[in-house]
């Protein structure tokens, strides 16, 4: 999720992640997990293995899936090492070559 801002309030928390926040923590559905006090997006996020990610240059912040809570999707917001062949040659194009700068990655599947 991309945001603007880190004062995201609590209502528009959970209509954009599905977790509600409640004196016992952070629910969803029926699992809950204790906040212990944390306040603050970067707080919470990192109760719930959300990886938070900044652009302090132009104000921007992505906020990724839990992934402490399900054990699924991920773990830090630093994509694994993938090599690609170049579209024109063919040639290996390893994405580690681009660390430090912004990328995007599109995958498409004809199913």
């Amino acid at each position: 999720m991309l945001l603007t801002s880190l004062d995201l309030d609590p209502t528009e928390f959970e209509q954009r992640t599905g977790w509600a926040i409640k004196p016992e923590g952070a629910c969803k559905g029926e699992v809950c997990v204790p906040l212990g006090g944390a306040k603050g997006l970067e707080a919470i996020a990192g109760r719930l293995g959300m990886p938070l990610v900044a652009d302090e240059q132009h104000h921007v912040w992505a906020l990724g899936p839990e992934s402490a809570v399900t054990g699924r999707a991920l773990s830090t917001a630093v994509a694994p090492d993938i090599t690609l062949p170049q579209v024109l040659t063919g040639e290996p194009f390893p994405l580690s070559s681009l660390r430090g700068q912004k990328v995007v990655v599109l995958a498409w599947a004809s199913w």
